[in-house]
């Protein structure tokens, strides 16, 4: 079998690590991408992996980024768009745009399409870390910074609800040029998820409940089935899953005019000043 080159994304620490400690584990070329330089050097030693730096904080990064990939690999069979947390108070990013929007969604939505050519040529499969907190999101596309309606938890949800809705998009509008596409929840997992936020959710990671999350390893699974699996087979390009299985999302996932709205919002978030 081919080599793959798998290209992961908030990969130095949780699920994103355990999914490249077992990819590479089995002959795959798997290419770290990490905020924090120390573990994600430290992974790519470990599993003998490339790895690059990059702050989704600030899309000046994720631009770089993606010229890296596009230079170095000229082929990309998949790419998990795996980055993201949960932040503290609103804040805005360099780009100006609410940090928890931009770090979820609109950094992976700049990634993925300016490796649009490559992933097409490819017939990559690009998949979205989303999360079932996305049913407790609400998108507004006239206060995607959150100005007139802020709460910690929302905003993540609504980040979430944006993975799902762009992978329906990414789906409808590249799916005939080969590009295939999944959103999935990985399940609560024991990670450092949420340590640096402000949201009550932080807490569960340091108490007791601790001991009834998941591991990353099995938070992994749903992710390494779909990278593994084959769309139209085990599969279906679009969709959203948790556990193997298709999940129910948020009403608005499922609006399709609402997708072509925020991919058009978001193209414009992301254009360089």
């Amino acid at each position: 079998m081919t080599q793959r080159t798998i290209v992961i994304t908030g990969a130095s620490d949780g699920i994103g690590a355990a999914a490249a400690r077992t990819l590479a584990k089995g002959g795959d070329r798997v290419v770290v991408v990490g905020r924090s330089a120390e573990k994600t050097r430290a992974l790519a030693k470990e599993i003998n992996a490339d790895y690059f730096v990059a702050d989704f904080a600030d899309l000046a990064q994720v631009r770089t980024l993606a010229a890296q990939l596009k230079s170095d690999y000229p082929r990309i069979d998949v790419l998990a768009n795996n980055a993201g947390g949960i932040m503290g108070k609103r804040t805005l990013t360099v780009d100006g745009n609410e940090a928890t929007f931009q770090i979820n969604h609109l950094a992976p939505f700049l990634l993925t399409t300016l490796l649009l050519d490559t992933l097409a040529a490819s017939n990559a499969k690009v998949i979205n870390t989303s999360s079932a907190a996305n049913g407790f999101g609400k998108l507004d596309l006239f206060d995607l910074t959150s100005e007139h309606s802020y709460s910690v938890n929302r905003a993540y949800g609504t980040g979430k609800l944006a993975n799902i809705l762009f992978t329906s998009e990414l789906h409808r509008r590249f799916h005939e040029r080969g590009i295939t596409t999944a959103a999935f929840h990985p399940g609560v997992v024991r990670t450092n998820f949420a340590a640096e936020s402000a949201s009550p959710m932080r807490h569960a990671y340091k108490t007791i409940l601790n001991r009834f999350m998941l591991t990353p390893d099995q938070g992994a699974d749903t992710m390494l089935w779909l990278i593994n699996g084959t769309a139209g087979t085990d599969w279906i390009s679009g969709a959203y899953y948790a556990k193997r299985a298709l999940a129910k999302a948020n009403k608005q996932a499922y609006d399709a005019v609402l997708a072509r709205e925020l991919w058009d919002k978001s193209e414009e978030l992301v254009k360089p000043a």
